[in-house]
């Protein structure tokens, strides 16, 4: 483990990967049901053409964390070589997305962007825990939140800048706009740019006995043992692990919601202008109206990318010479994000300019969700188990996302709340209350460096 402590630009360029990591997922999150829709989805079947995201994070980033674990280059490193494979995968999906003809093309397109993107991801959560002593890890994860919400409000303001460039915003029956095609293809350049600069602007410092770290990854070779050691960590997984498990449960099936319906929820109340069915008359007028509302369904989605990067600045320079109540700070996030959701209810067409100051809520919970439960943990995990661990801990985050693309948001909404679509956006608003009422269960000692594991 680290003990050095770190420069503010050494830990900026160890994290400005997570820029291009995040162009990635805020185009899919802000853009793949608008595509999903206008290639014929309905509302109710978009959820389900989401689950390629949970279920390659569920498949991937355990066995990447393993695998980084035991990776050694003299040039490149332990973590290095993970981001670019998985940039150079991720950039090639995202440029060829928008050319999806099909629903069957576009969530294939999904699956090798989400699994592309997971095999960076999970490296760069490691990374932090791998070069930065325990007291600047806060730190460390919340300035890779800071770049996150850069990345964030970026991307989710594509469509809307290009089109404002002169880039053609309008598209027939079934045909996805020119405006996005644009957005991916600035995506897939920014996510490879910024994975290389960290990738030549970071050093990663060998195991301390290189022999002993040879032999075991000797022992360790295998897809049986790989699977024997991670289900291992799984049943000897420490208590604080399982405690923020289900807070991020409660956490992700809240953002899993807004990511897939957030688009529709929103253009067809806030703006009135829902998309409208082929052939109706007077397509062409409220295809184009629609087109408008997801583009600012998407801008203002930015703004919990910006309200986050504010809020991870502030934590930033906080946490860079004072401690924090991780626990604390993280529930009264989740709560300020849960009655950001909470008050897309009340919003109209009059008053859809106020929809920013929802989402500026909601990067509140964003920051936090970033940063907070990785800095929580990363105490009770060994240094030498850091990238498996990571990532088993990641699959608290896909099993929501499973459990609500297989019907969870559309039975719980339906059957709690009515049959609207506006509805989900209260769903995930108590689910992110409910995220931050459990942090209670978090005791300071199951923060302390390798706690027990549970009895």
């Amino acid at each position: 483990m680290n003990t050095k402590r770190l420069s503010f630009w050494e830990i900026w360029n160890m994290s400005f990967g997570f820029l291009g990591i995040q162009f990635g997922f805020a185009l899919q999150g802000g853009n793949m049901s608008r595509i999903f829709q206008t290639l014929g989805a309905s509302k109710d079947d978009i959820p389900l053409l989401w689950i390629a995201a949970p279920l390659t994070g569920l498949l991937v980033q355990p066995v990447i964390g393993y695998m980084s674990d035991r990776t050694w280059h003299p040039r490149w490193g332990r973590r290095r070589p993970f981001f670019l494979l998985g940039a150079v995968l991720s950039s090639l999906a995202l440029f060829f997305m928008p050319y999806s003809s099909a629903l069957w093309m576009a969530a294939g397109f999904l699956w090798i962007l989400d699994a592309s993107i997971n095999i960076s991801m999970e490296p760069f959560r490691a990374l932090v825990a791998d070069k930065l002593p325990e007291e600047q890890r806060s730190y460390g994860f919340v300035l890779q939140t800071l770049i996150i919400g850069i990345g964030t409000w970026i991307a989710s303001n594509l469509p809307w800048l290009v089109t404002k460039l002169g880039v053609s915003n309008q598209a027939g029956a079934g045909e996805i706009p020119q405006s996005v095609y644009v957005s991916f293809a600035v995506g897939a350049f920014v996510f490879m740019a910024s994975i290389l600069y960290t990738v030549f602007t970071t050093t990663e410092e060998p195991p301390k006995d290189m022999e002993a770290f040879q032999r075991e990854k000797q022992e360790s070779q295998g897809v049986f043992r790989g699977v024997a050691e991670i289900a291992a960590f799984i049943v000897q997984m420490p208590r604080i692990m399982i405690k923020l498990g289900a807070v991020q449960f409660f956490s992700w099936f809240a953002f899993f919601t807004m990511w897939s319906f957030a688009t529709p929820a929103l253009t067809e109340h806030v703006f009135g202008a829902a998309l409208p069915s082929e052939g109706v008359q007077g397509y062409a007028a409220l295809s184009a109206a629609y087109n408008e509302a997801a583009n600012s369904v998407s801008s203002a989605m930015g703004v919990y990318g910006l309200s986050s990067m504010a809020f991870a600045l502030l934590l930033s320079v906080w946490t860079s010479t004072k401690r924090i109540d991780r626990r604390m700070v993280h529930l009264v996030s989740l709560v300020l994000g849960g009655v950001g959701f909470l008050t897309m209810m009340i919003w109209t067409p009059e008053t859809s300019g106020y929809l920013k100051w929802s989402f500026a809520l909601i990067g509140i919970a964003w920051g936090s969700i970033l940063s907070m439960p990785y800095a929580m943990l990363s105490g009770a995990i060994p240094a030498d188990r850091m990238g498996v661990g990571m990532g088993v801990f990641n699959m608290f985050i896909v099993i929501p996302q499973i459990v609500a693309a297989l019907g969870g948001i559309n039975w719980a909404y339906k059957t709690m709340l009515g049959e609207e679509v506006i509805q989900t956006m209260m769903l995930a608003g108590i689910s992110l209350v409910v995220a931050g009422v459990l942090n209670c269960m978090i005791r300071p000692s199951d923060m302390s460096q390798f706690a027990k594991v549970r009895d």
